[in-house]
C-alpha cells in the first residue's frame, strides 16, 4: 500500500482525513462495504478492515461502495504518475480506456509483456487483474456521467466501455447494489443539478464535473494555457481554455473551466463517439494534474526555507500537462530560442499548413515539415528527424512510456539535449520529479533567493525536493526575476543540441 502502514491507513481512516481520499479504500467485512478514509460512519474495529489500493481489489473481496461517503467520488490516486512502475504504467492505460478497445493483450503488448505476467504483477500489486481494474473503472465511470449528465441509462452504458446493457445493470448492480436509475438518484443528493447531453452529429455533447484536491491552482493552469494557445487551434482566457483534441473514435471539441463549486474543472465536449468518454476524462485529468496530492507536495517543499514563501504565494501548484506527446515534442522543438509569441505564430501556421484545424501527426510533418517549416536548417532537421523517429516506430511518447526511456530515447536523436528531454519528461508524462537545473530561467531565480545558479550545486541541492522537483521547478519559473538577463556562453558552442541548451 504505497508507503503507508496500515496503522497510517486506519489512524487516516478514524480521524476522517479527507487529505486520503482517492489514495487508498477502506474494505469494512462485517458490513460488507468499502468506504473512502473520510466517511462519517463510525469507525470499525481494526480487526474488521482491510485496505485496498484500488476499488478492484475490494470488489474482488465481494465488497461494495459505500452509499454515504460514494468512494468512487473522489480524486484518483496520484501513485499512478508518482510512480513510474508496470502497474502505475498499466493503470493509467486502463484510465484511458485501453483494455475496451484493444483488450487485455493489448494493453500487455503495450507495455511490452506478455498478459499473463501482467496478470500476475496487477494482482499481486494491486489486487486485481486489468480485466477487474478496466471494469471497476468502467463502474466509475458510468457513476460519474449518471451523476453529472441527462444521458439515457444506455448511451451511458455505452460511453462507460460496456458491451451490453444488461452486463452494466449487472455490474452496477453488483458494485453499488443499486440500478442505474437509483444510482443516480443517489449521486445527485444535495448536488446541483445535472449538465443536459443532447444528441450531435455522430456523437453527443456533454459536461463532466472532475474533481481534483484541494488546494488546486486552477487559475495559474489556465493562464499558462492562454499564454501559449497556438493561433487556430486553442483559444483561451482567465476564464476557460477551449481545444480540440484527437480521441480514439475521433475529434472532440472540447472546452474546460474551473468548477466553481469545487476544486476541480468542467468539461464541455462535443464528441465524435460516446465511446471516448473515458480517454476524454483521463486525458483531461493529466492535462490539469487533477490528481495531484497537493497537500503533500506542498508540506514538503514548503518545509525548505528557500521554497516556502513561494509555496505560501501559490498553494496547489500543479503541472500544466499536454493534449498528446507527440504535440508537445514539437511544440518545444519549435519554441526554443524564440518568444513565446514568435512560437505560438509559428506553430499556427504548421496546424494551418499541415494540420487542417488539428495539431499535424508526426507523418504529416516527417514528410511535409522541410517543406513548410522555417528557421534554422538545424532545427528543421531536428523536428523532421524527430518525427520521422515517430513514425518508424523508435520514438514513443504515450503515458505508458517510462520518464528514463523517453529521455534515454530522445538524447539518442540528433539537435536534442538534456533540456528537452527533461521538459517533455516533466510536461508530456506528468513526472513529478524533474528538474531542469539547465534551464535559465530556473538558475536566475534560484540565485535571486541565494540558491547556486551552477548547474551541478543547484542540482544537488534540488535532491532534497525529491520527488516533488517538478513542482520546485514550476515554483521557480513561476517567481523568476521580471527581467531574465540572457547570458553569453563561457566557452564556444560546439553543436546545434549545445546551443539550444545554452538557451
Amino acid at each position: 500500500m504505497g508507503a503507508l502502514g496500515f496503522d497510517e491507513m486506519y489512524g487516516a481512516l478514524a480521524a476522517r482525513d479527507a487529505r486520503f481520499d482517492g489514495q487508498f479504500i477502506a474494505g469494512v467485512r462485517t458490513t460488507g462495504i468499502y468506504c473512502r478514509p473520510s466517511c462519517p460512519a463510525i469507525t470499525p474495529k481494526p480487526g474488521n478492515v482491510s485496505f485496498f489500493r484500488t476499488a478492484a481489489a475490494a470488489h474482488e473481496e465481494g465488497l461494495r461502495a459505500c452509499k454515504r461517503c460514494q468512494p468512487d467520488a473522489v480524486p484518483g490516486s496520484p501513485d499512478w504518475n508518482l510512480r513510474d512502475d508496470l502497474a502505475s504504467r498499466a493503470m493509467r492505460l486502463v484510465q484511458d480506456g485501453v483494455v475496451e478497445r484493444e483488450g487485455v493483450e493489448g494493453l500487455a503488448r503495450r507495455l511490452g509483456y506478455t498478459s499473463r505476467h501482467l496478470t500476475r504483477v496487477l494482482t499481486a500489486e494491486l489486487g486485481a487483474g486489468p480485466l477487474a481494474l478496466a471494469r471497476a473503472h468502467r463502474a466509475q465511470t458510468a457513476r460519474a456521467l449518471l451523476a453529472s449528465t441527462d444521458l439515457p441509462v444506455g448511451d451511458i452504458a455505452f460511453a462507460a466501455g460496456f458491451g451490453s446493457l444488461r452486463q452494466f445493470n449487472d455490474t452496477i448492480a453488483e458494485v453499488y447494489r443499486a440500478t442505474p436509475t437509483e444510482l443516480r438518484a443517489l449521486t445527485r443528493r444535495g448536488s446541483r443539478g445535472s449538465a443536459p447531453a443532447h444528441p450531435a452529429d455522430g456523437g453527443a455533447a456533454i459536461t463532466l464535473r472532475l474533481p481534483a484536491r484541494a488546494p488546486f491552482d486552477g487559475p495559474g493552469l489556465l493562464a499558462f494555457f492562454a499564454d501559449h494557445a497556438i493561433l487556430g487551434l486553442e483559444e483561451g482566457d482567465a476564464t476557460s481554455f477551449a481545444r480540440s483534441l484527437a480521441l480514439p473514435h475521433g475529434t472532440a471539441a472540447v472546452r474546460i473551466a474551473l468548477d466553481p463549486g469545487q476544486p476541480g474543472v468542467t468539461v464541455e465536449a462535443r464528441l465524435a463517439d460516446l465511446a471516448d468518454v473515458p480517454a476524454l476524462s483521463a486525458r483531461v485529468r493529466r492535462m490539469f494534474d487533477l490528481d495531484a496530492d497537493s497537500v503533500a507536495i506542498d508540506e514538503a517543499l514548503g518545509a525548505d526555507p528557500v521554497l516556502r514563501p513561494l509555496v505560501t504565494d501559490v498553494p496547489g501548484m500543479r503541472i500544466p500537462g499536454v493534449a498528446a506527446g507527440e504535440e508537445a515534442l514539437f511544440r518545444t522543438l519549435v519554441g526554443q530560442q524564440i518568444s513565446v509569441a514568435a512560437a505560438r505564430t509559428v506553430l499556427g501556421r504548421l496546424v494551418t499548413d499541415l494540420g487542417d484545424g488539428a495539431f499535424p501527426t508526426a507523418a504529416a510533418i516527417a514528410e511535409h515539415g522541410a517543406d513548410v517549416l522555417r528557421g534554422p536548417a538545424t532545427r528543421v532537421a531536428t523536428i523532421v528527424g524527430a518525427a520521422r523517429a515517430i513514425v518508424d516506430g523508435g520514438l514513443r511518447l504515450d503515458v505508458e512510456t517510462p520518464a528514463a526511456e523517453l529521455r534515454q530515447r530522445l538524447l539518442a536523436l540528433p539537435g536534442i539535449g538534456p533540456w528537452t528531454a527533461d521538459y517533455l519528461a516533466l510536461r508530456a508524462l506528468g513526472n513529478p520529479d524533474t528538474f531542469l537545473a539547465t534551464d535559465l530561467v530556473i538558475r536566475q531565480s534560484a540565485a535571486a533567493r541565494g540558491l547556486p545558479d551552477a548547474v551541478r550545486e543547484l542540482t544537488a541541492r534540488a535532491g532534497a525536493w525529491a520527488p516533488w522537483r517538478s513542482y520546485a521547478a514550476l515554483h521557480l519559473w513561476r517567481a523568476r526575476p521580471a527581467k531574465v538577463v540572457r547570458q553569453a556562453p563561457a566557452r564556444p558552442v560546439r553543436s546545434a543540441a549545445t546551443r539550444r541548451e545554452a538557451a
